[in-house]
């Protein structure tokens, strides 16, 4: 394979590069270091791709959600479209007797009734919920009750079997980031949103060559001195596997002339080079003496301490990775995964690889039900002892469920739940998963991905997983975070925030943004009215219906206080987000709700400033110097972030 190990060294094997530099041997670690060096920063060339065209591909860009998924509250299960409050006394024992509204609402279906007090409408699976329901019923928890009604025999609660509007997918905010590698899970989300075509980066031409009088291409006839070329078919494989589009050229015999020609030819159209074979001294091998006329700055590394794999020759011509692999095909692999890959992988805008299985230990207790073996999908993040697995928890019909989880654990048929400090298996859905560099749980705000916008683009990784105020101070506390986003207001001390922070944990500031009142523009109950004024008129109304917020969220302690005690139509209907709240309203399933101002203007919608609350940050005090750390503070305090946060609508503290 071009080894030339038994042949006589010449005086011209110096070429334009003096011998005393070939096989001077490097470490592994400095070999790797000079090339990378040598290559990287670069620009990685992008193009336009359909969404099936796309599968394995990384973004160039990052991708905001255009819509809400799902676009309106829709009902999980076929059943019936009920209010929670009818069925608050039900049982076995006192079925109660709802009767049904004259239609029945399915998938694209838009519904026309109320459901008023007393009554239910019949609901398929994916339908929109209608005005008045807060809640849905299985049908086989259901009873015909004679003509025209039904029988329940068990309480309901606000939201059951209900998904809300931009629960899975909030318009506007960051759907997926610039490197993130295009799946199926990630095509659903972006079919989710319409999204026909992305921007991709392209994939790394690579160059292929096999050198060596000796060798014979498969299929051909065998001479009894030449051996088959391996190596060309493993190497194109192995690019192929690693994000790059190998282009085989063939084997050419050890003629300084042609392969010189061959190569430069393969440099033209290509965007990376291997060759294997002809990496030693001998003076058939002459790779090695061609590459220095073929660019600047030429060798980089010939000779790395490995074992196999020593002969191996990195250099970049003009911006191009040139790699002499090994002749002997497990030295030329070895050292392939092992050097190049790394290379090859970050040209193509793909991550490390990385083991398939991991262990991690799960912080809360996953219920599950006996008699079936189940699946949790889990989001990964590190903690001081170890890895953690979060379980995702937008529900089954979730689309960022699946796309946005690392992977998944399995709990057994005979166990009724998972205890929280379990330590578990998880099995990668990719054999790249990584660990992201920054953790932020507690509550979410589209703010949030305009300061992180920097971090993904100086290529750190950062997971925010979004778990209320509350929810995201016990995970700091337990130290599976670096920073919780917080939004919670103390009566005692009419303070935002500080009177929450425990011992380890400390306030970085945020920004501010003004909570109101939303209403659809023209509804004259609102308008001209202070945020006070119009509560009290709306309690007033007992058509008007509101949409509030779930419990653990600050602004369900704004609502709470507006309100006073009272309990108006629509209270118990309780999303978890500030779209849902403004889709609601949006869509006359109520009538008012409290949002900040950037989602009511999106919407389209009226708005009445009530309060500015303070979205800050408690930091895991702990965790305070990590590097990806220490860069998202700087990101908070940059001018390009403050700037982005005021154009969206928020004040930067």
């Amino acid at each position: 394979m071009g080894s030339g190990m038994n042949k006589i060294p010449q005086p011209s094997d110096r070429g334009s590069v003096d011998q005393e530099q070939f096989l001077k041997i490097l470490s592994r670690e400095e070999a790797l270091a000079r090339f990378e060096a040598a290559l990287f920063p670069r620009a990685l060339p992008s193009e336009i791709r359909t969404l099936a065209a796309a599968l394995g591909r990384a973004l160039a860009e990052d991708i905001f959600a255009p819509i809400d998924v799902p676009p309106f509250d829709r009902s999980n299960v076929d059943g019936f479209a009920i209010r929670s409050a009818d069925l608050a006394a039900a049982s076995e024992a006192a079925p109660v007797r709802l009767a049904l509204n004259g239609e029945i609402i399915a998938c694209g279906t838009a519904p026309v009734l109320q459901v008023a007090s007393g009554t239910a409408t019949a609901i398929a699976t994916g339908g929109p919920l209608p005005r008045g329901a807060d809640a849905v019923v299985m049908v086989e928890h259901t009873q015909p009750a004679g003509t025209g009604a039904i029988e329940v025999r068990r309480a309901a609660s606000p939201g059951q079997f209900v998904s809300y509007a931009g629960s899975d997918i909030a318009r506007a905010e960051a759907l997926l980031r610039s490197g993130t590698i295009i799946g199926s899970r990630e095509i659903g989300m972006l079919a989710a949103c319409g999204i026909a075509e992305v921007k991709v980066v392209r994939r790394p031409r690579v160059a292929v060559v096999s050198t060596g009088d000796e060798l014979v291409q498969p299929g051909e006839v065998l001479a009894p001195p030449a051996i088959y070329d391996t190596n060309g078919a493993i190497v194109a494989a192995a690019i192929d596997e690693n994000g790059g589009a190998a282009h085989f050229v063939g084997a050419i015999p050890d003629d300084e002339a042609k392969l010189e020609a061959a190569m430069r030819e393969a440099l033209a159209e290509a965007d990376m080079l291997v060759l294997s074979g002809g990496t030693s001294k001998g003076a058939g091998d002459v790779s090695h003496r061609i590459i220095g006329r073929l660019g600047q700055p030429g060798i980089i590394a010939h000779g790395v301490a490995l074992k196999p794999g020593k002969p191996l020759c990195l250099a970049v011509c003009d911006g191009k990775p040139v790699v002499i692999l090994p002749g002997f095909p497990t030295s030329a692999m070895f050292t392939f995964h092992d050097m190049i890959v790394p290379v090859l992988r970050r040209m193509a805008g793909l991550p490390p690889r990385a083991d398939a299985k991991v262990s991690a230990m799960v912080p809360v207790r996953i219920a599950s039900e006996l008699g079936r073996t189940e699946f949790v999908m889990v989001s990964l993040v590190e903690a001081r002892d170890g890895l953690i697995a979060y379980p995702s928890g937008k529900g089954s019909g979730a689309i960022t469920s699946f796309a946005q989880a690392d992977g998944f654990l399995r709990i057994d048929a005979l166990a009724d739940q998972m205890p929280a400090g379990t330590e578990a298996e998880v099995t990668l859905f990719t054999p790249h998963v990584r660990v992201p560099d920054l953790v932020i749980i507690g509550s979410h705000c589209t703010g949030l991905d305009l300061v992180t916008a920097p971090l993904a683009r100086a290529g750190l990784s950062v997971r925010s997983i979004a778990v209320g105020s509350l929810g995201g101070l016990a995970a700091a506390r337990r130290g599976e975070c670096d920073l919780a986003p917080i939004h919670l207001f103390d009566e005692k001390t009419e303070t935002y925030n500080t009177p929450y922070l425990a011992d380890g944990l400390e306030l970085v500031p945020g920004w501010r943004r003004m909570q109101g009142i939303v209403f659809r523009l023209g509804d004259r109950r609102f308008e001209g009215f202070s945020a006070k004024d119009a509560v009290a008129v709306a309690l007033a109304d007992p058509a008007c219906i509101m949409v509030n917020r779930n419990q653990g969220a600050g602004t369900r302690i704004l609502i709470d206080r507006l309100l006073g005690g009272a309990r108006p139509e629509g209270y118990w209907n309780q999303p978890r987000s500030h779209n849902a709240v403004a889709a609601a309203v949006a869509q006359h399933r109520a009538d008012w709700g409290m949002t900040i101002a950037p989602v009511a203007h999106a919407s389209g919608l009226g708005f009445i400033p009530l309060a500015e609350e303070h979205y800050d940050f408690a930091l895991v005090s702990a965790r305070k110097q990590r590097r990806a750390v220490q860069a998202f503070l700087d990101a908070l305090a940059s001018d390009e972030s403050r700037a982005a946060l005021s154009r969206a609508g928020f004040r930067p503290a």
